[in-house]
């Protein structure tokens, strides 16, 4: 028996989605503006994950352009069906209806390449409203889409609606009829997400996470003798929720579940929820979580004898083998195949060039407050406490900057830049954007010969976001000084708003003027202390 400590996946992993071909099990997650877009993991006991590619990891596959931070992919499903994975997901562009929607994505080999997108659209041509899609094939071959939208004629505000129709696999048409199956288990209850249909000894089972995706979050579910309904509603639900546990407890906003079957009969179900700490505050994000469940007079139940969340679940075919990067147990230099990086709007090669152990990064007009393609890469912050180290050489051009930054978003975001002007002694400065203001919250000097290298770095303590800044050479002593501390309860979803946990990465613009400056980052490292 091996204890597994949740979360299983650490950082911003929210809306997890999970299925099993054979011995392994493949989940993915939601990405949001970033890219690549939707990692697809596999495991052999839902402990150790390995990243082993992404949906959307091609130029152009998706049109970013413009998507504010916490728009873009929204919850997908991934389900296997007669050889072929399918993946189902939205694209959602809050201030453009028209450039979002539903589409579907299908692979061989869960690694890639996955299709372009096909937008899913109705016997009339028009494109499938709503959010959180997902996919049900039936035993007898025939395929059905839901998803979930607000109520034609809702009771209450923010009512939502859980919808039923059979897809054409053929044509990737909706087709017949629509059933709306679902319009809540609690009354007033809003935001029903992540809907999931499930058959099992031949009743069909619906799951549904309500109350929004935050304190309020809860699973519910359902079930049928018919896919179409009538369904009736679990007198327990909701099945899982923290709610009732107040704001002062660990972990938050339990829901958003997918259930899979192990191999050995056994059911689990992978699940959302936050870490909370210094207050009601989650820098972490979403992160993804495992419970056990069991059935009981024809229902699930989740975290059965517990009611909650544990700390660790027993998985009695988990290994003990050493975590993969991509669950945040590797440390020290991320390298440019790490598949944590990530860019904004845009793949990160194409964004930069891999150099040795780091990257060419292209100073950029851009800013990280702009809503284009900034030079910016970065990696999901996965550990309370950690020491991020940057090396890097900014081109001696004035008015050009390059450093190390903490990214929520457009409005939220703190950045360490160090200032391209000539000389032996490069200004750096601390600037914390909160609410689309900046302010200047710190500033030292770095000394450095003309085209040395400068580091900048980042050391995390709880709330507490020390930068640090200093010559190269100095930081295996110690010796960076602190330039600014700021707090990161102003920094996340729960302050900010948005869906995203934090992002530390590197960042190079030339503020507006054009540029042909190239930015070497030597070395970005990545520590977890403790």
């Amino acid at each position: 028996m091996t204890l597994v400590p949740n979360p299983i996946l650490p950082g911003c992993f929210p809306d997890p989605s999970v299925c099993r071909v054979g011995d392994d099990f493949y989940l993915v997650t939601s990405t949001f503006e970033y890219l690549p877009g939707l990692p697809v993991l596999r495991s052999r006991d839902l402990a150790t994950w390995e990243h082993v590619g992404d949906v959307v990891d091609r130029s152009g596959q998706l049109d970013y352009d413009g998507v504010r931070s916490s728009g873009g992919l929204y919850a997908p499903t991934l389900r296997h069906h007669d050889g072929t994975f399918w993946l189902v997901c939205t694209l959602v562009d809050p201030e453009d209806d028209s450039r979002g929607g539903n589409f579907v994505m299908t692979a061989t080999d869960p690694a890639g390449p996955w299709s372009d997108p096909v937008w899913l659209r109705d016997e009339d041509g028009e494109r499938v409203a709503g959010i959180d899609p997902s996919i049900f094939f039936d035993d007898d071959g025939r395929a059905w889409l839901h998803g979930t939208r607000l109520a034609a004629e809702p009771e209450w505000f923010h009512q939502t609606e859980v919808w039923v129709r059979e897809l054409d696999l053929a044509t990737l048409t909706l087709v017949g009829p629509e059933h709306v199956v679902w319009t809540g288990a609690v009354r007033g209850a809003v935001w029903a997400e992540g809907p999931h249909l499930y058959k099992v000894d031949g009743t069909y089972y619906l799951l549904a996470a309500e109350g929004g995706t935050d304190f309020h979050h809860a699973v519910s579910v359902a079930r049928a003798s018919s896919v179409t309904g009538p369904y009736e509603g679990n007198k327990a639900n909701p099945v899982l929720t923290h709610r009732h546990l107040g704001r002062g407890v660990d972990v938050v906003g339990v829901g958003h579940a997918d259930l899979v079957e192990a191999p050995d009969g056994s059911w689990w179900a992978v699940l959302l929820a936050m870490r909370v700490y210094g207050g009601y505050h989650y820098p972490l994000g979403r992160e993804t979580f495992l419970v056990p469940v069991v059935w009981e007079d024809g229902w699930p139940v989740l975290a059965p004898g517990e009611g909650r969340v544990p700390d660790a679940v027993e998985v009695p075919f988990a290994s003990t083998a050493a975590r993969p990067a991509i669950q945040g147990g590797a440390s020290g230099v991320v390298g440019p195949d790490d598949p944590r990086w990530t860019a904004v709007r845009a793949l990160p090669r194409d964004v930069a060039t891999p150099a040795g152990e780091g990257w060419d990064l292209p100073v950029r007009p851009a800013t990280l407050a702009d809503r284009t393609v900034p030079a910016f890469l970065g990696v999901r912050q996965q550990h309370r406490d950690v020491d991020v180290t940057v090396t890097l050489r900014v081109p001696e051009v004035a008015g050009e900057q390059a450093g190390v930054v903490v990214r929520q978003s457009e409005r939220d975001h703190v950045r360490l830049l160090v200032d391209g002007g000539p000389g032996d002694s490069r200004r750096v400065v601390a600037v914390h954007r909160r609410g689309d203001t900046d302010e200047v919250v710190g500033e030292t000097t770095a000394s450095a010969a003309p085209g040395a290298p400068v580091v900048v770095g980042l050391r995390v303590r709880g709330q507490d976001y020390g930068l640090v800044a200093g010559p190269a050479g100095d930081e295996p002593g110690g010796s960076l000084e602190l330039v600014a501390t700021v707090d990161g309860r102003t920094l996340d979803s729960a302050a900010a708003g948005g869906f995203l946990g934090l992002w530390l990465g590197v960042h190079a613009t030339s503020e507006g003027r054009p540029t042909a400056s190239v930015v070497r980052v030597e070395r970005f490292a990545y520590e977890p202390v403790g």
